[in-house]
């Protein structure tokens, strides 16, 4: 039998040593990799945007760089094992450095969260005021300009008017980022049409009102009206003059026609004898259009109008007085009366 000579037992005790030094080193690396995969990287809170064409490495390198994970080649690996690597979206992602890798590895296999902008329309507004809100927020001036004054978008406008007054509902609108201005002026006047619902619609045709004549009323009573409470009466007041042939008598008209806001008006100029389709002074009848985009407090003040007086007798005439009431009347002298006195 040949012995292993003293020289070559070291040898292989030093090569053992050698791959167990290996071994272990590779166990603590091992070790240390697995313990950035579940610990947080640290970092504090950050919301990620994925634009069109962003890829998942770029993505790891930059949440790297933002404390959101320790390593971005372990979160590369987490969503490759879990089949989400090709499930990032366009969006907002909001992520923060105490999260594990696993946790931002779901959160990235998630819905992205889509940015949005708030816009604000009061009631009342015109069509020629609500650029500049848009604007505001980011969007094309020029491209709401456009579609406020494209007709076509309602139905209900579309052959009779020049823009979409009237047809705009006044409401706060969340848009999406990006939002083309067609889109989101379509929005609104969807939103407009809702109202139009087949129980109002008949509604306002037993008052002999089309759609449009009903926006119409609306907007006049929205422009004439201090509060919602005071819509009710004077909507029925302009349905009973309608009815009985006299002419509206409504400032706001008058002031739309001539492109005026109403405190602009001057009488001793003749703004109330000059004759435009708008002025309800000249002419009989509702005005050519609406004169401003009615809230639905006005809209349905028309199709629940409060046609009478407490005495019984129809409401024909309405002042609003310094003390900030509205009074109501039946005659033409009741209403002189009330206005010397008040107003």
């Amino acid at each position: 039998m040949t012995r292993l000579r003293g020289g070559g037992m070291a040898l292989w005790a030093k090569l053992l040593l050698g791959l167990g030094l290996l071994l272990l080193v590779a166990a603590a690396g091992v070790f240390f990799y697995l313990r950035s995969l579940t610990q947080p990287a640290g970092g504090g809170p950050y919301t990620l945007e994925v634009k069109p064409g962003d890829s998942l490495p770029a993505v790891a390198r930059t949440l790297q760089e933002r404390g959101i994970v320790k390593h971005a080649d372990a979160l590369r690996f987490v969503m490759r094992q879990q089949g989400t690597a090709g499930s990032l979206k366009e969006g907002l992602y909001d992520l923060t450095g105490d999260m594990t890798v696993f946790q931002v590895a779901e959160k990235l296999a998630g819905p992205a969260r889509i940015p949005t902008v708030n816009v604000t329309v009061p009631e009342g507004w015109r069509i020629r005021d609500i650029p500049p809100v848009f604007e505001k927020a980011g969007f094309d001036r020029a491209g709401i300009e456009a579609a406020l004054n494209d007709a076509s978008l309602s139905q209900y406008a579309r052959g009779k008017q020049s823009n979409l007054e009237g047809f705009v509902f006044p409401a706060t609108y969340e848009f999406r980022v990006g939002e083309s201005p067609e889109d989101a002026v379509a929005e609104m006047v969807e939103r407009m049409e809702r109202e139009f619902t087949p129980q109002n619609v008949q509604a306002a045709k037993a008052l002999g009102l089309s759609v449009r004549d009903w926006v119409i009323l609306a907007s006049m009573v929205q422009a004439e009206a201090a509060n919602d409470a005071e819509m009710p009466v004077i909507a029925g007041v302009f349905l009973n003059r309608l009815r009985d042939g006299i002419p509206l008598g409504s400032d706001p008209t008058v002031a739309y026609g001539l492109g005026k806001n109403l405190p602009e008006l001057d009488r001793s100029a003749g703004d109330f004898t000059k004759d435009t389709p708008y002025s309800t002074y000249t002419r009989q009848g509702l005005p050519a259009g609406p004169i401003n985009n009615p809230g639905q407090p006005a809209l349905l003040s028309v199709l629940k109008a409060e046609r009478k007086l407490p005495d019984g007798r129809d409401a024909l005439y309405f002042l609003h007085a310094r003390d900030g009431k509205i009074y109501v009347n039946h005659t033409y002298a009741e209403h002189l009366r009330d206005n010397a006195a008040h107003r």
